[in-house]
């Protein structure tokens, strides 16, 4: 019998003890499905980390590689490069964000170190304010602006960060109950503290346009609108953190486009290739660009713009756009995933909270609707995880890899999943919510 399960002996693992025991080895991938050793088929909810959006083993991005290692492999930053200029132009071209420039790196917490780093350059000042709810990265002053528990192991962190309340209806910091008064208190909520902090020492407000790994949170109609004006009335730059959200995740190309709303400056990385290779970047407007015109801008990387990574970038662009994938996953979002996901919240109780865009959504578990007292605790060190892991286990024997994150499931698939494997995920869901709802004290 093969052992689907392995420990590392060599590799010092990221975010987690050493000792954590052995895990599940992955031999192959093919769309939207990846087999462990012993030829056990998963359906990928998770797209691996929420960056496969066109799955796995995709054509098209396997031969951007082999034909890009055929005619130049790498070439430093230095250099002019055709790829990467094609890259560059095609990204301003999809973010409707008007002239400008890119600036590429290696993944999404370089990208937002640069990305702060080029609003204070700008700005002249030093404070950045962002979400407690929010991841932005693992770097120095990516997780000192992130706003999730990982950020307290790294502390003391970098200075100049000012945390602030965003809308969460579902569990609302103003004591909101529609997302019409969320919207409006948050917005009051982040006016005072950039009033208190002073307007003129602020350099950039940075948000995940639609939160990723803290939740899934949508925000209310008007709320990147509000803080956009706010930013506006104070010279503020607002830089929109697009890293998991971008490139067709909730049906448009960047989040931040369903509310019509255009940042100075958007980080961007994963879905840009699928993760096939490494890349990252910064969108950066045209009066940004100015300020470091004549100034030189002092960041950068050895690989910044790799040939490859950007050949597959390319390439990713032009599939999601020949595929219409912002509209496919509109249309399955709102047809399939949405009712079946309501549908599912009907008959389990455990389910406390439905929410998302396109294929971007979250299930929020609870032992009480009423008291809303979360499956699993919201922060780490709590205890009481074995609820979570126990549904886990039963998605997994079901043949879906899901994405577990404190009391949530989160359904990220890739772009290209069919409504039959829509209706397998949703299936294996009503399974697991069965385990959920033993759990639910109410």
């Amino acid at each position: 019998m093969i052992d689907t399960y392995r420990a590392d002996r060599h590799v010092f693992q990221p975010w987690g003890a050493q000792d954590g025991g052995a895990r599940l080895e992955i031999t192959d991938g093919a769309g939207c499905w990846f087999s462990d050793a012993g030829g056990t088929r998963y359906l990928d909810l998770a797209s691996q980390l929420v960056y496969l959006n066109l799955g796995h083993r995709h054509p098209a991005l396997i031969d951007a590689v082999h034909t890009q290692a055929d005619r130049l492999c790498v070439v430093a930053p230095t250099f002019f490069n055709e790829v990467r200029d094609e890259l560059a132009a095609a990204l301003l071209d999809i973010s409707g964000t008007g002239a400008g420039r890119v600036l590429f790196t290696n993944g999404g917490t370089e990208a937002v170190e640069h990305a702060v780093r080029m609003a204070r350059g700008h700005t002249g000042r030093a404070k950045i304010l962002a979400h407690y709810r929010s991841y932005h990265g693992a770097t120095a002053a990516a997780i000192s602006i992130s706003g999730d528990p990982r950020r307290w192991p790294n502390e003391p962190g970098v200075p100049g960060v000012v945390h602030f309340s965003g809308p969460y209806t579902y569990r609302s910091d103003f004591d909101a109950t529609d997302d019409a008064t969320e919207c409006e208190r948050a917005l009051r909520h982040l006016e005072r503290t950039i009033e208190f902090e002073g307007p003129h020492t602020v350099a950039a407000v940075i948000l995940e346009s639609v939160v990723g790994t803290n939740g899934i949170l949508v925000p209310p109609d008007g709320y990147l609108a509000g803080v956009r004006r706010l930013c506006d009335r104070h010279g503020i730059v607002l830089i929109c953190d697009e890293v998991m959200s971008g490139f067709g995740r909730v049906g448009e190309w960047f989040a931040y486009q369903r509310w019509n709303v255009r940042p100075d400056l958007v980080t961007f990385a994963k879905g840009v290739t699928s993760g096939y290779v490494p890349l990252g970047g910064v969108i950066v407007a045209e009066h940004i660009v100015e300020s470091f015109s004549a100034t030189p801008f002092p960041g950068g990387s050895t690989y910044s713009g790799h040939p490859l990574a950007c050949a597959v970038g390319v390439a990713s662009v032009a599939q999601i756009a020949a595929g219409d994938l912002l509209t496919r996953a509109r249309t399955l979002g709102a047809t399939a995933l949405a009712p079946g996901l309501r549908a599912l919240q009907q008959r389990h109780p455990s389910i406390g909270d439905v929410r998302g865009a396109g294929l971007f959504w979250a299930l929020e578990l609870v032992t009480d609707r009423d008291t809303k007292q979360p499956l699993a605790p919201l922060l780490p060190g709590r205890g009481g995880t074995e609820a979570m892991a126990a549904v886990a286990q039963s998605l997994r024997e079901h043949r879906v890899w899901p994405m577990i994150v404190a009391n949530r499931i989160h359904l990220a698939p890739p772009l290209i999943v069919s409504d039959d494997e829509v209706e397998f995920a949703l299936g294996a869901l009503d399974h697991a919510l069965d385990v959920a709802d033993s759990y639910y004290r109410a």
